[in-house]
C-alpha cells in the first residue's frame, strides 16, 4: 500500500488542520497509509547548519524520502502559508543538491473556519512546492471551511457534503500517487 507523509502546518495542539488530517487518513484505508510527520522539533533553517544537519532534519528528511507521496495540510496565516510549514520546506530543500522534493508526487489540502478555507495559503504553497519540482496533483482541489458538523469528536467525517468531496479528493490521490509511483 502506498505511503503518504502528511505535513500538517499547524504547531497548534487543537489544530482544525491536524483534525482535517486525521479524518482524511480514516478515509484512505486501505488505499493509502497516511504517516503524520512532526514538524514542531525543526530549528529554524540557517544555512551555517547545513554541514551537520541537527537530528530533527535528519529525521524529517528520512521521513520524507521514504514516503512514496507527500499530503500538506495548510492553515491560512495572514493570507499565505504558516512559517513552520515553510520552515519544514526550506529544510527539505537542503543542503543544496538533497532536496527531498525533487519529482515526489505530492497534494496541498487545508481547511479554516473562514468562507474561502485557505484558498491563499494553498495557491502560495502550490507556487512554492511547484518550484522545488513536487509533482503536484492539480484536481480536485479542496478549500474547506471548517464549521459545527463537519467532523465529530473521533474525526470522522460527518457532513454528508464534505463526505462525498473529500472521500473524491483521496481517491484521487490515490490514483495520483500510484500513476507517479
Amino acid at each position: 500500500m502506498p505511503t503518504v507523509a502528511v505535513i500538517n502546518g499547524s504547531l497548534r495542539q487543537a489544530s482544525l488542520n491536524g483534525r482535517l488530517a486525521r479524518a482524511l487518513a480514516k478515509l484512505a484505508v486501505p488505499h493509502l497509509e497516511f504517516r503524520p510527520l512532526s514538524i514542531a522539533d525543526l530549528p529554524l533553517y540557517n544555512q551555517d547548519n547545513e554541514a551537520e544537519l541537527p537530528a530533527a532534519v535528519a529525521r524529517f528528511k528520512q521521513e520524507i524520502a521514504a514516503a512514496d507521496a507527500v499530503l500538506f495540510v495548510t492553515p491560512e496565516h495572514n493570507r499565505s502559508i504558516p512559517a513552520a510549514l515553510k520552515n519544514a520546506i526550506d529544510w527539505g530543500s537542503r543542503p543544496y543538491g538533497t532536496s527531498v522534493w525533487l519529482d515526489r508526487p505530492g497534494a496541498v489540502i487545508g481547511t479554516s473556519a473562514g468562507t474561502v478555507g485557505t484558498a491563499v495559503a494553498q495557491a502560495h504553497l502550490r507556487a512554492v512546492l511547484t518550484s522545488l519540482g513536487v509533482a503536484l496533483m492539480g484536481r480536485p482541489e479542496a478549500y474547506v471551511a471548517f464549521k459545527d458538523g463537519l467532523l465529530d469528536e473521533a474525526d470522522n467525517v460527518v457532513d454528508v457534503t464534505a463526505l462525498k468531496t473529500l472521500n473524491a479528493y483521496v481517491e484521487a490521490l490515490g490514483r495520483w500517487v500510484k500513476r507517479l509511483a
